[in-house]
């Protein structure tokens, strides 16, 4: 099933439990706008609630390039002369962060550059899958900005906050071999493999229970916040409901 959005920059796929969000300006590799922004958030909300797995794409030679320099300055004036900036903002990260929902497993499919928006839209998801010829750029400081679309905290769960700092703040590129070394990717894999790759992950995920995966996903994401006793009680809980649940005794 496909669904057409209104922007016509991106194709939304929908094949049972899996849905594939592909960008599709490859003439501007794939340069985002708000109004994309817009069918992102969109899609998210209105995702099938039988979808397991979300993979993100883009199509051409890249797979986003960031925000699409052209529209820029319109929007960023907008924003600065805006009494409700802050909401137009907050529905800018909306397009992004429905990819972290806890009934969802999401594999960014990452060839080329990655940049800025684009960075942010691949961090977003749960799993990087890396092109050997992918690149990472947090940009926006190029252009006096700061990283705004969520992109931050997951960059820093991801390498630290030394290394989160250093390329942040210096926008440098991180081609695949180091995005590999220092948990970036979770795979990375030639060109040519990489649709296959983020197609067989997204299998691997959909054989295990989902309920123990949301489950699996939940604890992990909220370790770093716990302590090992509130951790361990957390683990205690998930367990019990799903022996519980295994067992049909489901409250």
């Amino acid at each position: 099933m496909n669904v057409a959005p209104s922007s016509g920059e991106a194709r939304f796929d929908l094949d049972g439990p899996v849905a594939t969000v592909t960008l599709c300006r490859p003439q501007v590799l794939n340069a985002q706008t708000p109004a994309l922004w817009a069918d992102l958030r969109a899609f998210g909300r209105s995702l099938p609630g039988d979808v397991r797995v979300v993979i993100v794409r883009g199509e051409g030679r890249a797979f986003s390039a960031g925000l699409d320099t052209s529209a820029a300055t319109t929007m960023l004036g907008g924003i600065a002369a805006s009494e409700d900036a802050d909401a137009r903002i907050a529905g800018f990260q909306e397009a992004f962060s429905w990819l972290r929902q806890p009934s969802l497993i999401s594999v960014a499919a990452v060839h080329g550059h990655a940049i800025g928006a684009g960075f942010q839209l691949a961090l977003a998801c749960d799993f990087r899958v890396l092109a050997a010829d992918g690149l990472f750029s947090m940009a926006e400081i190029k252009l006096g900005l700061v990283p705004d679309l969520g992109g931050t905290k997951r960059l820093v769960e991801l390498v630290g906050y030394a290394r989160a700092l250093e390329l942040c703040v210096t926008g440098r590129r991180v081609a695949a071999d180091e995005a590999s070394a220092i948990g970036l990717a979770n795979i990375v894999v030639p060109r040519d493999e990489l649709d296959s790759a983020a197609r067989d992950l997204a299998a691997a995920v959909l054989e295990g229970s989902r309920d123990a995966v949301i489950e699996i996903k939940a604890l992990l994401s909220q370790a770093a916040a716990h302590t090992f006793g509130q951790q361990e009680a957390a683990e205690r809980a998930a367990q019990l409901r799903r022996i519980r649940s295994l067992a049909g005794l489901e409250e």
